[in-house]
Parts: structure tokens; C-alpha cells; sequence
């Protein structure tokens, strides 16, 4: 049976793919995960087994840089080890600091590559790799930034998403009388959403009554804004970080989002319709385009965070939620993807992918 590394860390970005690509895999094949220190917060130590290493950063501090290769370093070697020992054959990379140490080590060894990329632009760690890999795993083939000259290695796929969602029940299409909305910050631009998207949502309750299901930054604050919505009457649920967010997905009507790849995924498999608010600081604006992707197919609603003003995402929301015919036009244009994305067929294209490799 092959043995397979899925290396992964950092954000719920990196890690959630990373179990989703493990759900696939582990019954034909010998897989483990390997992830940092930020990035097991996110995994359900009840369901996956997974080994953690300590990986640092690389400094921008010129004067922290001899430090910080020094340990980098050191974390190669850790890398090459762990390999060694459990007679790795193919490393998966989903992307994030963790994929430097293990892919330079594969690459020493000669042990078989292979990227995930879901972002509409090619990110800085699979940039450099793809020169090693054997293919890049995709969902689109006109990635930004993505060189002519490795084309050929993109293995293009649907969305890769969690097997309970595909049992889940997709919206009707129509608003709810009493519209159910998700605000997902994710987990970096929550902090965010916390003050300024609460504040929209309660002057649209004073317009029509709302329910709202939220992700806030922090668990320390979830008993202060509930107390603010319970003074507008505002029906809530509010969480941090929920491995089955999905489950919230498909009972809302509508959802304010961030714009990482998963949690977009997750919104058009579901046939939610979305207002993307892409998170300002992601590296090379990805979210941007991300959710750029979906709005020229219609499917969604873009704001800019730079230039964002609350009474114009209050004025959209209110006619969102008026609008019967506004909504399913979106909701349409989603169903018409979402159907195309079959667990099965996903599941035959990743198996014949490790065999080839």
C-alpha cells in the first residue's frame, strides 16, 4: 500500500482541503498528516491522527534572518527525517510554510510532489515547488501568475469538500420570511466583522426581521455581541472556528463572507448566494479573485472592504432580501455549477492521480 504525507498548516484554508483530500484517500492508501503548531487547532483530534512539527517563519528582520534560516534549517532536517522513518513514496502539499521543509526534503529523496492550489492565484510556496512537482491539483486552469511552461502539470478537478456536505439538503431557492443569514469572518478577517458587519445587521433588523448565525474573532466576545443583538431582539448563534460550518451554511438564506477558496466552495455547492467582503491583506488579494471568479458568473455580490460604505452593503442587503427575483437569480446561477460536483467522480479522479504517481 503506497504511503502518502499530506503536509499541511497554518490557516483553516490550508488545513480543512488537507482533511478533505485525506477523507479520499485513506481507505485505498497509507496516509498521514503532518501539520504545525497554528494549523492543529483545526483538526478533530476524535476523528484524524496527526503528527505536529514545529515549523518557524522565515523573518523579514534582516537582523533575525540568520536566526531564522538556522532554524529553518533545522526544520528541513526534521522534514527529511520523518520521511525517512516512515518510508514516504508521495507528499501532498497544501500550501503554507509547512510545505517548505517537507518538499525540499522530498525532493532530496526524490519522493513524487504533488501541489494543491485552489486560489485563483498561484501561490508564493506552490510557485516555487511547481518546478519539482509531479502535478498541481486545480480548480480552474487560468490561475494568475500561473507559468506557460508547467500547464501541463494542472490536474484539474471540482471543488474538494467534505463528504457530509453532499448529503446535506440545498435551499429552495427563496428567501426565508424570516431571512436567516451567515457572517463568516474566517479565520483571519473575523475580527473585522465583529463590530462593523454586527452594526449593518442591526440597522436592517430595524427594516426587516432577521436571524443571524456568526463567526466572531475571538470566544471571549461572543457574550458581549449576543447581549447587543438580544437588546435589538435579533435571533443568534455565534461561534469561533466550527469544523462543520457547512451545517449552518445549509440552513441559512443568505451568507456575508470572507473569501478563502473552502468557505466559497462550500457556499456554491450549497447554492447559498453571498456578498463577498475579500480580506484586504491576503497575499496577492487571492480573495479578490476568488470571489471575482463567481461574481462575472453571477453567482454572488463583490464588496470592496477599501472603499466600502455601510449604508450602500445596508441598501444591497435590503434589496436582497426584498427581492424574491434578485435572489434566485443568483441562486440559479449556482445550482448550475453545483451539480457538476460529485463526491464519487472527485474521489475516482484523486485515486487514479496517487496511482500515476
Amino acid at each position: 500500500m503506497k504511503k502518502i504525507l499530506i503536509t499541511t498548516g497554518g490557516t483553516g484554508g490550508h488545513v480543512m482541503p488537507a482533511l478533505n483530500i485525506f477523507d479520499h484517500l485513506n481507505k485505498k492508501f497509507d496516509v498521514k498528516i503532518v501539520t504545525d503548531i497554528r494549523g492543529k487547532k483545526f483538526i478533530n483530534k476524535n476523528k484524524y491522527s496527526f503528527d505536529t512539527i514545529k515549523i518557524n517563519q522565515i523573518s523579514k528582520n534582516i537582523f533575525k534572518l540568520p536566526f531564522s534560516l538556522a532554524l529553518m534549517f533545522i526544520s528541513i532536517i526534521k522534514g527529511y527525517l520523518y520521511l525517512k522513518k516512515n518510508k514516504i513514496k508521495l507528499v501532498i502539499s497544501t500550501g503554507g510554510y509547512m510545505s517548505l521543509p517537507f518538499c525540499l526534503s522530498a525532493k532530496f529523496l526524490n519522493i513524487s510532489i504533488i501541489l494543491f492550489e485552489p486560489n485563483m492565484v498561484l501561490g508564493r510556496s506552490n510557485k516555487y515547488f511547481l518546478k519539482f512537482a509531479n502535478k498541481i491539483i486545480c480548480y480552474n486552469k487560468k490561475i494568475m501568475n500561473f507559468p506557460d511552461k508547467y500547464i501541463n502539470k494542472i490536474f484539474l478537478t471540482e471543488t474538494i469538500l467534505k463528504k457530509d456536505i453532499y448529503d446535506l439538503n440545498i435551499q429552495n431557492g427563496h428567501i426565508s420570511e424570516v431571512p436567516k443569514i451567515l457572517v463568516i469572518g474566517g479565520s483571519q478577517g473575523a475580527l473585522y466583522f465583529d463590530k462593523t458587519i454586527q452594526e449593518i445587521l442591526i440597522d436592517l433588523n430595524k427594516i426587516k426581521k432577521i436571524n443571524i448565525y456568526q463567526q466572531v474573532s475571538d470566544e471571549s466576545k461572543i457574550d458581549e455581541i449576543k447581549k447587543t443583538y438580544a437588546k435589538h431582539n435579533i435571533p443568534n448563534s455565534l461561534f469561533t472556528f466550527k469544523n462543520d460550518i457547512y451545517e449552518y451554511m445549509s440552513k441559512c438564506d443568505l451568507a456575508i463572507s470572507r473569501c478563502g477558496a473552502s468557505t466559497l466552495s462550500e457556499l456554491v455547492k450549497l447554492c447559498i448566494p453571498f456578498i463577498g467582503i475579500p480580506l484586504p491583506s491576503a497575499k496577492d488579494n487571492h480573495q479578490y479573485f476568488n470571489a471575482k471568479y463567481y461574481e462575472e458568473k453571477n453567482c454572488c455580490w463583490l464588496v470592496n472592504q477599501a472603499n466600502f460604505e455601510k449604508l450602500n452593503l445596508i441598501s444591497l442587503l435590503k434589496k436582497i432580501i426584498s427581492s424574491d427575483a434578485v435572489y434566485q437569480d443568483k441562486y440559479s446561477n449556482l445550482k448550475n455549477i453545483s451539480y457538476q460536483n460529485k463526491w464519487d467522480d472527485i474521489n475516482k479522479k484523486l485515486i487514479k492521480l496517487i496511482n500515476e504517481n
